[in-house]
């Protein structure tokens, strides 16, 4: 297919997400005038492509800028936003207007059905940019900060369970592999990403280089325990499969502002799309590997 594009008109593009239960939906979340003051917008689009291209779904707007967006993976209609007065909003699509809950707290752990945040992780000496659940254990979650490490957490010990000196500069990234349930990739400051065996913390088993400018997002595939992709300030969206010796198999630069956002289809293999500041949302079948998972005849 051609690339897809929408414009979040007036908002600047944070982050987005592929819905875990339909093929064609995404959020995105975006902030006014680049995050630095003003509202927040969360746009729901289908990527059913009607007469102007992709579809609004719904669209809820917000006080202040919004920083990252989650589906839920037991509810269909529901998605979690982070926002910059450290809000965590929580939204119901079926509905018009308000989020159904809203919590005030900056914490790691929460369920819909308390009020408050039921554990506090607290090791980090700088900011903490991401998170992430382990896709093997309900019980352990990495974390990535501003004092250039990652930890790894079990949440029923309040200490870290292990401690990575990533990088050289603040980590703003990281992903665990869906294929290998010791590896977990980290994006930096530093310009490079990372590929962690967490049973050999001491040593990366793969750097990759290429970004000239921070990377803000890292994504490891749902299809393909090789390929990676990272969105970077640099204003392109690379895709990686560590397998090969020139690991870098494409470069997306259609975006002309830092690239923020970038996730997978988890129903359309080789489908990608990306959010950024340039107020665009691309949505398309990656060449690399749509050509990888082409039948032969």
């Amino acid at each position: 297919m051609a690339m897809l594009r929408f414009r979040t008109e007036g908002y600047n593009g944070y982050s987005l997400q592929f819905s875990p239960f339909f093929d064609n939906k995404i959020s995105c979340a975006t902030a006014a005038n680049f995050g630095l003051v003003g509202n927040g917008r969360l746009f729901i689009l289908n990527t059913d492509v009607g007469p102007n291209g992709v579809k609004i779904e719904r669209i809820y707007d917000t006080r202040d800028g919004l920083f990252d967006c989650s589906w839920s993976e037991v509810n269909e209609n529901q998605i979690v936003t982070a926002s910059g007065d450290g809000s965590i909003m929580l939204w119901d699509i079926t509905l018009m207007e308000f989020p159904i809950k809203k919590w005030k707290e900056h914490r790691r752990e929460w369920r819909p059905e308390v009020s408050q945040s039921l554990s506090e992780f607290s090791e980090h000496t700088a900011c903490v940019y991401s998170t992430i659940w382990s896709p093997y254990n309900p019980d352990v979650f990495g974390s990535a900060s501003g004092d250039n490490t990652v930890k790894i957490w079990d949440t029923k010990v309040s200490r870290s369970a292990l401690t990575i000196l990533a990088h050289s500069n603040e980590v703003l990234s990281l992903d665990w592999n869906k294929y290998q349930e010791n590896v977990i990739v980290t994006g930096s400051v530093d310009r490079t990403l990372k590929v962690w065996d967490l049973r050999f913390p001491d040593r990366e088993i793969n750097c990759l280089r290429g970004h000239q400018y921070a990377i803000r997002r890292v994504k490891c595939s749902p299809h393909d325990g090789n390929i990676i992709a990272s969105a970077s300030y640099d204003m392109t969206m690379k895709l990686w499969n560590t397998a090969l010796n020139d690991p870098l198999v494409e470069i997306h630069d259609a975006h002309t502002e830092f690239v923020l956002g970038v996730d997978f289809n988890l129903y359309i293999e080789g489908q990608i799309s990306t959010s950024s500041w340039d107020e665009h949302v691309h949505i398309w079948n990656s060449g690399p590997l749509m050509k990888r998972i082409t039948p032969m005849t």
